[in-house]
């Protein structure tokens, strides 16, 4: 049976209070999308760039997703390029116990 998570993976995760930083790589995919959400207390931004690479060393940002909102704010991109590799940069985070999830889906 198909579960909702068999359409997304999480590719970076900061925890409230957390600060910027570049989650880890995962494989890459062709026709993905790219969702971030910022959460927190009273006005949260963040800005998380989305890179690729087909050698895991040398980075290109895909996209930027920049959030700002009051408790939380969510955006995202679709993309069709085949990259060999994927992660999320965040770039940075603000508020009171902001919090980070980026996820990519198939």
């Amino acid at each position: 049976m198909t579960t909702i998570s068999d359409y997304f993976e999480t590719i970076q995760t900061i925890a409230a209070g957390g600060s910027a930083a570049t989650g880890s790589s995962k494989n890459g995919q062709g026709d993905a999308t790219f969702q971030a959400t910022v959460s927190g207390t009273g006005a949260v931004s963040a800005t998380v760039n989305i890179e690729v690479s087909n050698d895991n060393t040398n980075w290109l940002v895909l996209g930027t997703i920049t959030l700002s909102g009051t408790t939380s704010a969510t955006d995202g991109f679709a993309s069709a390029a085949n990259w060999r590799y994927v992660r999320s940069n965040c770039t940075a985070i603000s508020g009171t116990s902001a919090a980070l999830s980026v996820v990519m889906g198939a």
